[in-house]
């Protein structure tokens, strides 16, 4: 039985068909099992690669069709980088509903944890909360090597952008407060980055503006 606090969100039918933990939580095909328990706190970047030399769904593990789901944050609209793979669109909005991090704005990572393996998640890790989320469908994407190791994900024009907080679609004014929360963060990069950086910032700015929602 589902924990009551997603019981009520319906599973995409490639979701039904994954193993649930303990708690009642379905899980998600990139959740490894630690010491006889499934783990949705650390990461095992290998399955990173797996996913996308098989081209499954990074959330129910089965095959991908012509279009690819990203659930990613504010600022990776802007740079159009993804650390993780790609998933269905059901599979990518039961995402957006029902994992806390992204359901819940107050949420915070477990920064503590340690990682499944010995490598690391490959990009640069924004640890707050943004408050709010997208879902950035496409048809073309392309993996590309993070100079720190691992794998990013380079995406393709969208076909689709829906935004989302608190699992419900998200306000105009809900996401221009999380663009704003993380922008620092991507201005310091670029500062430390140097070779106009910060003037190619502000073209994916204003470029990203245009998948915010009419007011």
């Amino acid at each position: 039985m589902l924990n009551a606090a997603i019981r009520d969100i319906p599973l995409p039918p490639r979701m039904i068909r994954r193993p649930v933990n303990e708690r009642g939580f379905p899980v998600p095909w990139f959740v490894s099992m630690i010491r006889g328990k499934w783990d949705f706190v650390n990461l095992d970047p290998r399955k990173i690669i797996e996913a996308y030399n098989r081209k499954i769904c990074w959330l129910c593990g089965e095959p991908l069709g012509t279009f690819k789901a990203f659930v990613i944050g504010p600022m990776c609209s802007i740079n159009r980088v993804s650390s993780e793979p790609p998933a269905h669109a059901d599979c990518a909005e039961y995402a957006v509903k029902a994992c806390p991090f992204l359901a819940r704005p107050n949420a915070k990572r477990n920064t503590a944890a340690a990682l499944a393996g010995d490598e690391h998640v490959p990009g640069i890790m924004v640890q707050h909360n943004p408050g709010a989320n997208l879902i950035w469908i496409t048809k073309a994407f392309q993996p590309i090597r993070d100079p720190n190791g691992g794998v990013l994900f380079a995406l393709g024009e969208p076909t689709s952008v829906t935004w989302w907080a608190e699992g419900r679609t998200a306000t105009r004014a809900e996401i221009k407060a999380a663009i704003d929360k993380g922008l620092p963060f991507l201005r310091r990069a670029a500062e430390i980055e140097g070779n106009g950086a910060d003037a190619d910032l502000d073209k994916q700015i204003e470029r990203a503006k245009k998948l915010l929602p009419a007011e």
